[in-house]
């Protein structure tokens, strides 16, 4: 591929973080604020779709900020996997954001205000993070997305909003601070450099042991990818706003971390390092464990957000195993579950929002029945769900199938096993809840409580990526290319 000198990689990423402030000034005209927030949301998403021809041609852009690093620029650059993180997270902020303007109007919540601009705040850094040309300059984005996200997770201010906000901080930060700073260091030492390379920096560099150790540092460091025993901190942020949990915890914190490891497996170390050393191995039986493990709690879950919280869980790890695998067809399913996965899971979120806001209910076991007075809601989660279990004709079912595809590859029968488990264990924690909303009988709802769908502000968001999700599976071919492109060309 080759690279521009532009502007625009800046553009996407500074229009929301330069809408943060008309949105805080504002706070006393609701409608002012909400417009200042849609329209930063399209803005960006028309930035990075203006990007979008070029790439597929082969033609990216680059733009160097500083150098405070001999060797090491702060520096973007916007690559065929670059482009397609930020395709996925700027359209579905769009989505969120209209979701966010009806749920928080809904709920009269406080601190509106501050809700929106954290968020712009937020998706800055998330497509910083996309567009990042080396480890450094990713490091802070990441790190900004950390601190941005904070005040969502403690939005309701309360005593376990505040216990979570901590938690959260001391999985993210720790980690990355801990271990992937470190890690960094030793990365920069043994080669001089921390530039995304095709085939990896670290060949010939290093000792067998050093390697596994960087390895290591880097798969429990981006802790936002929630791989075992660094995932504690994700189900206890679902006490943030449902918008909150959709967006960030669905789709742009989550996918950062797993979209950091992917960078390093396949732009710091490279495949064929991996394969030479037979430490594939690794990143399956760590992700393969999280996978499993994650499903069966997932099961004992009666709060729905935290049911799906650790359903994300585990499927941040597909993404991760798919790497691992070191195939061309299992690196396409993890890389490619990243869009599943997202329209899939923030489907479901929304819907999990929308029963809160029109029946105030956060429990499976009490939801019995709402499906008949909410069949737009749980029309969606089903398809929702069933993309997420990898069903046809849902998008799920693509990144599943290469991921299948890429075990037989490999001839790794215990990773095809797991897969196939795991998919059920979906199945077993997902389709009981629409089953109880359709076909279980109703629950005494209160005298003269009457249920009924969540605003439309709720309803077409929620409606847009459930059906994005059917068109998914017709239409893969943008995101497909772009896929192919970031790992074969």
């Amino acid at each position: 591929m080759t690279y521009q000198s532009s502007l625009l990689p800046l553009a996407a990423i500074g229009i929301s973080l330069a809408a943060a402030v008309p949105i805080m000034l504002s706070g006393r005209k609701p409608n002012l604020r909400e417009f200042w927030t849609l329209l930063a949301a399209v803005g960006k998403f028309v930035l990075v779709a203006a990007m979008l021809p070029s790439v597929l041609a082969g033609h990216g852009f680059v733009l160097t900020l500083a150098e405070v690093v001999p060797g090491v620029p702060i520096q973007l650059r916007v690559d065929a996997m670059g482009m397609y993180f930020a395709l996925v997270a700027s359209f579905l902020w769009i989505c969120t954001s209209v979701y966010s303007i009806g749920y928080m109007r809904k709920l009269k919540e406080h601190d509106q205000t501050r809700y929106f601009a954290a968020f712009a705040l937020a998706i800055a850094a998330t497509i910083g993070v996309a567009f990042s040309a080396n480890l450094l300059t990713l490091y802070l984005f990441y790190e900004m997305l950390s601190l941005a996200t904070y005040p969502l997770v403690t939005h309701e201010r309360n005593a376990e909003a505040r216990f979570s906000g901590r938690k959260y901080l001391i999985y993210i930060l720790g980690t990355s601070i801990g271990l992937v700073l470190p890690a960094m260091l030793i990365t920069y030492a043994l080669t001089g450099t921390l530039d995304f390379t095709v085939g990896g920096i670290l060949a010939g560099q290093a000792s067998p042991a050093t390697l596994a150790l960087l390895l290591v540092l880097f798969l429990l460091g981006f802790a936002k990818a929630a791989i075992m025993p660094m995932h504690g901190w994700l189900p206890a942020a679902m006490v943030a706003p449902t918008p909150v949990s959709s967006f960030l915890h669905g789709v742009a914190v989550v996918k950062v971390g797993v979209f950091s490891i992917l960078r390093v497996i396949f732009f710091i170390f490279g495949p064929a390092l991996l394969r030479e050393l037979d430490y594939g191995t690794i990143i399956t039986t760590l992700t393969s464990i999280t996978i499993l493990v994650a499903s069966l709690i997932a099961l004992t879950q009666d709060n729905l957000k935290r049911r799906l919280a650790y359903s994300t869980i585990g499927q941040l790890s597909y993404m991760v195993l798919g790497a691992g695998m070191l195939t061309a067809a299992g690196m396409t399913g993890g890389l490619l579950h990243i869009a599943m996965h997202a329209f899939g899971k923030i489907t479901l979120f929304f819907c999990a929002g929308a029963i809160y806001v029109a029946s105030h209910k956060k429990y499976i076991s009490e939801m019995d029945g709402l499906g008949r007075r909410m069949p737009v809601t749980y029309g969606a989660f089903l398809l929702g769900a069933l993309s997420i279990i990898g069903i046809p004709p849902l998008g799920g079912f693509i990144s599943k199938w290469n991921l299948l595809l890429g075990a037989v590859e490999a001839d790794q029968w215990v990773l095809l096993l797991v897969l196939l488990t795991s998919s059920l264990l979906n199945a077993a924690y997902f389709l009981p809840i629409v089953y109880r909303g359709f076909f279980a009988g109703p629950r005494d709802t209160g005298a003269g409580e009457v249920i009924q769908e969540a605003p439309l502000l709720c309803l077409i968001p929620l409606t847009l990526t459930a059906l994005a999700s059917v068109g998914l599976f017709f239409f893969p071919g943008v995101f497909l290319e772009l896929v192919h492109a970031a790992l074969f060309r």
